[in-house]
């Protein structure tokens, strides 16, 4: 990359840090494109009464943030802004980053403030069916930098020549450096027209690229599957959805009636998605055992168990990476921890914690981080990842394509030779 797209890219994240403090300090400074995507993750949804600014019932307790006097203070700043601001402002804004303001205070990169559209966005997305251009995006919590890591077969982003590694600099030529993940999400698929321009920064290009994307109705294909030579089948998940459930039902029930006799599942890249669907796939492999359990900040320990209806017996090996996170670490590791399947790849990324987003009657919700998990045999892998029973790194060259061809995966190749060997 160019000297001016790096000291672009460093200077939205200088504006991103500035405008929200409460991030993780010391951020490292962009040098070349080591550039490591930091990873959503769990989400369960609860349905829970209302709370706003004004709604709090102990507004005069100790040792809270919302105090009688933090809530005269707003108004009084409201009031300065209302009297002496140059441009127009927009309430609904204002009070939406009031509670964005108060959750980005805890520093945690996973929790947030969900205004009502923007949770509905995140709904769909869960879902699996959005409006979009269908690519997964990263955004790293101390830069603000946000970055391409999935590219869906078949969907507009790929087919206009998006990239995985391609970092965001503008969308629809304004610079989208000093903003969250979930605003720009936003700004591309409610974008006016049928298609969104995006401006990106790409390894080795000494100039930005523009890219027009057309809009479309997107189906995320949670899950892929196909048969490999001599038998092997080979199940990707792209992530933990809603629909992920059934869709690897079908597959491996596909793949039994093909007459498989060892089976890979890939979970390289994959964020994570819901806790709900890591434990239901693990119960189509697992014995009555315990999958996972969480543990919050009262000790209080919650267990998931197996029903023990379904077992997988068949030679098993799982495709991991550094982008291998939350959910797919749960699955990951549970297999991992009964012997029933090596894992062959990268270190995985380490996200071990839990996240609940509890849901508003104006259609709002807050997403906060409320336990950590730990495998079956108590590993707690937040910030250290699994260990890969056989480690291979993905070859430089390939990192740099956006599709790469079975045969060249060496990765993949190595998983193939494992599950061979295995009996």
């Amino acid at each position: 990359m160019s000297e001016k797209i790096l000291s672009d890219l460093l200077a939205g994240s200088v504006f991103f840090l500035y405008n929200w403090k409460s991030r993780k300090k010391g951020a490292k400074a962009l040098k070349g494109q080591n550039i490591k995507p930091f990873l959503a993750g769990v989400l369960c949804t609860v349905l829970v009464g209302s709370a706003g600014l004004l709604g709090y019932t102990k507004l005069s307790e100790k040792n809270h943030a919302v105090t009688l006097e933090s809530v005269q203070k707003a108004k009084e700043i409201e009031n300065l802004i209302d009297t002496y601001y140059l441009d127009e402002t927009d309430t609904e804004t204002l009070e939406a980053y009031i509670y964005k303001g108060l959750t980005a205070g805890l520093g945690d990169p996973y929790s947030a403030y969900y205004t009502a559209e923007e949770y509905q966005e995140v709904s769909e997305s869960i879902e699996g069916m959005y409006r979009g251009i269908g690519v997964t995006m990263q955004q790293d919590p101390s830069t603000g930098v946000v970055t391409v890591v999935k590219c869906f077969a078949g969907a507009p982003g790929e087919k206009a020549g998006i990239q995985p590694g391609d970092q965001l600099y503008k969308v629809n030529n304004e610079v989208i450096l000093d903003k969250e993940l979930t605003e720009i999400v936003k700004m591309i698929r409610t974008s006016e027209k049928d298609s969104v321009m995006l401006t990106i920064a790409r390894e080795g290009d000494t100039d930005y690229r523009e890219i027009q994307v057309p809009l479309e109705e997107v189906q995320v294909p949670a899950v892929e599957t196909k048969m490999l030579e001599e038998k092997i089948g080979y199940i990707v998940i792209n992530e933990f959805t809603e629909v992920a459930v059934s869709q690897y039902e079908n597959a491996l029930l596909e793949l039994k009636e093909q007459e498989m006799e060892r089976l890979i599942v890939d979970v390289r890249g994959n964020p994570g998605g819901l806790l709900y669907s890591a434990c239901k796939i693990l119960d189509q492999m697992l014995p009555e055992e315990l999958l996972v359990y969480t543990e919050d900040k009262n000790g209080n320990k919650k267990e998931y168990m197996g029903t023990g209806e379904d077992t997988f017996d068949l030679p098993l090996v799982i495709l991991v990476n550094g982008n291998s996170a939350s959910a797919s670490e749960i699955f990951s590791g549970a297999l991992q921890d009964y012997g029933i399947a090596k894992l062959v790849g990268t270190t995985t990324f380490g996200k071990g914690i839990v996240q609940q987003t509890f849901s508003m009657k104006d259609g709002s919700a807050l997403k906060l981080t409320i336990s950590k998990y730990y495998t079956p045999n108590g590993r707690c892998i937040h910030g250290t990842g699994l260990e890969p029973d056989v480690e291979v790194e993905l070859d430089e060259e390939l990192k740099k394509k956006a599709v790469v061809e079975e045969e060249e995966d060496n990765q993949l190749q190595k998983a193939i030779q494992v599950v061979k060997e295995m009996e």
